[in-house]
């Protein structure tokens, strides 16, 4: 104490602060409005949202990722909502909707049972239990899968795609999907493993949806370097360079004075010459279609084109991994040690305009093991939800074949890892049970969205399914189309299970982090520093 009574001030004076339930009720009440925002998209009769940025740009979609992306959300709470929806965008590229309606609903009941007097750490921990034993019944809810199992594959990619806007094409785009993952997948200890980034999936506005195809082989979004060059090559004899075909400046600064006009010649033509070595070097490996990932000199495009040589430049680095993917010629860095045994074959290498803009396709390579598809539509915003809904398919297959498994979706599996949760909570007893009832009441959020989308009574709609469930019917759920209960194995309604297990796991920790905040503090402004009370002007 220094004997003046001054108070001490921490924070700044424009500083905000809420401790204690006034801090968990407005984090509370952000995370449950941004995801009320989203669920009425959910399921297949799920509402579009629309758009509009602060310079007039329209986004119609109901993927519950890009919509709140585009917004701009204030809250803090609101905002780790957002990344729960990003993160599984991320992981296994679907399931974003179900993550945030679910955390959403989490902190809904978590602030019914504080009402209650019902210790946050006691929720934490009972939602924690849920969670782990939600993974489990998960798993034993899935049924097996293989990559031979075409129709079931179709049905998750149809599963995916629904409410995406391209009913009237999901069948061939489900078909696309399934052919790109068989191309790319491969088996490693047992397993299949198919990494999604090599399939490229390109999206060009014109024609029809029923327009888009897969390419056995890569798209490059370029044009050949020079007008000279053929525009299709057969049988191509591929090579892959990340080297500039230029004459290389030094490092270091460097200044030439020549004063004879003949040593300028020289000069000149001792460069020529160095640039036509170049070409020289790529005809002799035996090439004759070039990707190159740096700059190709005038000069030296000008010798390609005169061996009849097609050449591409300024390739990107992902672009040319998939090149040698599906080609197999190995990226050379070194042009004068290029050879035979670098170049990769297709059967046709040819340049085509798409819309507005050239593309060089590379196409019936032998085993590719990177293809490509391209996505058309009349419009942008067709070409935008096809592409989103080509991409859920495709993560789809990929997540259901990591872990072999899918689940039965209109709800099913929620409502029938509920049932099993209710009664694993019975054998918890105390506190914690209140807090693993509240997850699986929590998880029901799903059916009865889709009974509310579908123009229904949502109570009996559960109640209904819920007496299913009970004499063993697990995979019945919610026929949107038709507003009933209903058999969705029957229906072809199925998902992956890695997706939900990823959905629900997300939305538990978001969840858990929001409850165990007790205090919020805003910094104010920033200005300049003002001198402590009671100081004076030095003199």
């Amino acid at each position: 104490m220094n004997g003046t009574n001054q108070p001490i001030l921490v924070l700044p004076e424009d500083a905000l602060r809420q401790k204690g339930n006034d801090a968990q009720r407005a984090n509370i009440t952000a995370a449950v409005e941004i995801s009320e925002m989203v669920r009425s998209t959910l399921g297949p009769r799920g509402m579009d949202k629309m758009l509009v940025g602060s310079t007039g740009d329209i986004t119609i979609t109901n993927d519950g990722v890009t919509i709140l992306n585009e917004m701009e959300i204030q809250h803090p709470a609101a905002k780790m909502i957002r990344e729960v929806a990003k993160t599984q965008e991320q992981e296994v590229g679907d399931g974003t909707t179900t993550a945030v309606v679910l955390a959403g609903q989490l902190l809904k009941k978590a602030g019914g049972l504080l009402d209650q007097g019902i210790h946050r750490t006691t929720i934490v921990k009972g939602y924690r239990v849920a969670t782990t034993k939600t993974a489990e019944l998960m798993k034993e809810f899935g049924q097996k899968i293989s990559l031979s199992d075409t129709q079931e594959l179709k049905t998750i990619a149809l599963t995916a795609m629904t409410g995406k806007g391209i009913e009237s094409s999901k069948d061939e785009l489900a078909e696309i999907s399934i052919k790109a993952i068989n191309y790319i997948a491969h088996q490693e200890e047992g397993k299949t493993v198919i990494n999604p980034d090599d399939i490229q999936i390109e999206k060009k506005q014109g024609g029809s949806i029923a327009d888009t195809e897969l390419i056995k082989g890569i798209v490059v979004d370029k044009e050949i370097a020079h007008s000279a060059m053929p525009k299709e090559v057969k049988n191509a004899k591929i090579a892959l360079i990340n080297a500039a075909l230029e004459v290389k400046s030094t490092e270091t600064d460097a200044k030439i004075s020549i004063s004879d006009p003949e040593k300028m010649q020289a000069f000149a033509d001792q460069e020529s010459k160095m640039l036509k070595n170049l070409a020289e070097k790529v005809k002799d490996s035996g090439a004759n279609v070039v990707f190159c990932q740096k700059g190709i000199d005038d000069l030296v495009q000008y010798y390609l084109a005169k061996n009849g040589i097609l050449a591409v430049r300024r390739i990107k680095e992902s672009d040319m991994e998939k090149l040698s993917k599906a080609t197999g010629a190995r990226i050379v860095s070194n042009v004068k040690e290029i050879s035979e045994d670098d170049l990769g074959e297709a059967g046709l290498v040819h340049e085509k305009k798409i819309g507005e803009d050239k593309m060089v396709f590379v196409r019936e390579c032998k085993e590719p093991k990177a293809v490509s598809i391209i996505i058309r539509g009349g419009t942008e915003h067709v070409v935008d939800e096809a592409k989103r809904a080509m991409d859920d398919a495709v993560l789809g297959i990929a997540s259901t074949l990591e872990l072999s498994s899918f689940i039965y979706g209109g709800g099913a599996i929620e409502i029938g890892v509920a049932k099993k949760l209710r009664d694993y909570a019975s054998s918890i007893g105390g506190k914690e049970q209140l807090a693993i009832n509240a997850f699986a009441e929590s998880l029901e959020i799903i059916p009865r969205t889709l009974a509310e989308s579908a123009g229904k009574d949502a109570i009996e709609l559960l109640v209904t399914a819920r007496s299913r469930h009970e004499t063993g019917n697990n995979e019945y759920g919610i026929n949107v189309s038709e507003g009933k209960v209903d058999d969705m194995e029957k229906l072809g309604v199925v998902e992956p299970t890695k997706i939900k297990v990823q959905a629900i796991s997300s939305a538990a920790e978001v969840a858990e982090m929001i409850l165990r905040i007790d205090d919020i503090i805003t910094a104010g402004k920033s200005s300049a520093p003002t001198p402590p009370p009671g100081g004076g002007m030095g003199y």
